[in-house]
């Protein structure tokens, strides 16, 4: 098996086709009649082909959750040998007991450069997290740094689905079910325990990555809004099917419960030649984000910009939710326009992908990220502060950054390896500094 160089991956990305619409019965096939009619098991798949399904989702869940996609392959899943313990890197994995839950507020510059040859793989690193995958609750923050395709290995992560939030160069992803392009801008979302390959379109790749343990994202509910806005479902993008026929050894590593098994096969997995069903990647532009906002008075809560939520057993309560802050217009009346201060009950995970934000005048870059656990008190820092209170009140264009948070039900707990990097920025706190009394009594 070979990959593309950035060249030819290049020119496989912007010849993609996809299937639109989230959370729609998807269906695929890469060879004409490759896919059966009438039933999913007949007793001779068409063209010799293996029917297998893969079960995103209990059985027995509601239709409406139900993930589950059904694959024909030129060999089953099943024909594999066995896998081994793998060397984990810098990836963690829930329960993140290696430090305590810091109520301080962190702040992180991007990722150092990495060594030559490292893949998307072998650059992910792990920021913290909560919950315990083994129960799949809660979810982790990885971050990753990669300046090579993954070549002859691929992956797949029982533990979880991945968001995908690339930042600095696109990535080819090559999935069992079809490939997918994510560039800057865009996320990729790929479901639990289906296998990928990561080639890189440009000469490195810098981004962000939500594990989530727990129930699968979907669409958040609209309420009041009504039947539009926010994220349309129109716009995710499935993959066609497209499958490798390739014979020699391939190294398929698998998350499983926070370690890495790895087996070498002597075929490609990614030999899905038909399939139908909900279980699907997809990859979303957050540009065609449909934003909601006041037009009379006061900057709304930020679960209004939410594109994905991950919701628990307790309602309006995620796991993890997605939101994006995209480009917006600011019309409102008397009203201080920066996003307010504020302490939560939920965890925020922020990360920049291009421009500035809007609450942040300095520190807070594309690539880094910061952390402000459940009731750490945050917002505007003093100079975005002062300049935001004096601001004439005519309608402004937010239009020159993009920024996202994963905002979670649970204090996300630091691993040792963020809480002590030497990217970790020191003195955050003095944001904050030099906001001065102002009461008149």
């Amino acid at each position: 098996m070979t990959t593309s160089t950035g060249e030819q991956a290049r020119k496989v990305a912007e010849s993609l086709g996809y299937s639109h619409g989230f959370g729609n019965e998807h269906s695929s096939e890469a060879v004409p009649d490759a896919l059966p009619h009438g039933r999913n098991a007949p007793q001779r798949a068409p063209l010799g082909l293996y029917a297998e399904q893969l079960s995103g989702s209990a059985f027995t869940e509601p239709r409406a959750d139900n993930r589950r996609s059904w694959l024909y392959r030129i060999r089953p899943s099943a024909a594999h040998p066995p896998f081994a313990r793998a060397d984990n890197g810098r990836l963690r994995s829930a329960p993140f007991t290696e430090t305590v839950p810091d109520p301080n507020r962190l702040r992180w510059n991007p990722l150092p450069e990495p060594p030559a040859g490292t893949d998307w793989l072998a650059g992910l690193w792990t920021l913290g997290g909560n919950g315990d995958a083994t129960q799949r609750t809660g979810m982790a923050v990885h971050l990753y740094h990669a300046n090579s395709s993954m070549s002859t290995r691929v992956f797949s992560d029982a533990d979880g689905e991945l968001l995908i939030v690339p930042e600095r160069g696109g990535l080819l992803l090559r999935t069992e079910l079809g490939l997918l392009a994510a560039r800057p801008g865009e996320v990729a979302l790929i479901p639990r325990g289906v296998r990928f390959r990561v080639e890189l379109l440009d000469e490195s790749a810098r981004g962000y990555v939500c594990e989530n343990y727990g129930r699968p994202f979907e669409l958040p509910e609209l309420g009041p809004i009504g039947a539009n806005g926010l994220a349309n479902a129109r716009d995710f993008r499935a993959p066609v099917a497209a499958y490798e026929d390739v014979e020699g050894p391939v190294e398929v590593v698998n998350k499983f419960c926070g370690n890495l098994w790895t087996a070498t096969y002597d075929h490609s997995p990614l030999d899905v030649v038909a399939w139908h069903g909900t279980h699907t990647p997809y990859v979303y532009d957050l540009h065609t984000f449909n934003v909601i906002g006041t037009i009379s008075y006061d900057h709304p809560d930020p679960s209004i910009f939410t594109v994905l939520t991950s919701p628990s057993d307790t309602p309006g309560l995620a796991g993890v939710d997605f939101v994006v802050f995209a480009p917006r217009w600011l019309v409102g009346e008397d009203t201080f326009r920066p996003p307010y201060f504020h302490r939560n009950v939920m965890s925020e995970y922020m990360g920049l992908i291009e421009g500035a934000y809007d609450a942040k005048a300095e520190g807070f870059v594309p690539g880094g990220g910061s952390l402000h656990n459940m009731m750490s008190a945050h917002g505007p820092d003093r100079e975005t502060f002062d300049r935001a209170s004096a601001a004439e009140l005519k309608p402004q264009k937010i239009d020159d950054g993009l920024a996202f948070m994963f905002e979670t039900r649970w204090p996300v707990t630091a691993t040792g390896q963020a809480a002590s990097a030497d990217h970790l920025q020191r003195g955050y706190d003095e944001v904050w500094q030099g906001l001065q009394r102002h009461f008149r009594s």
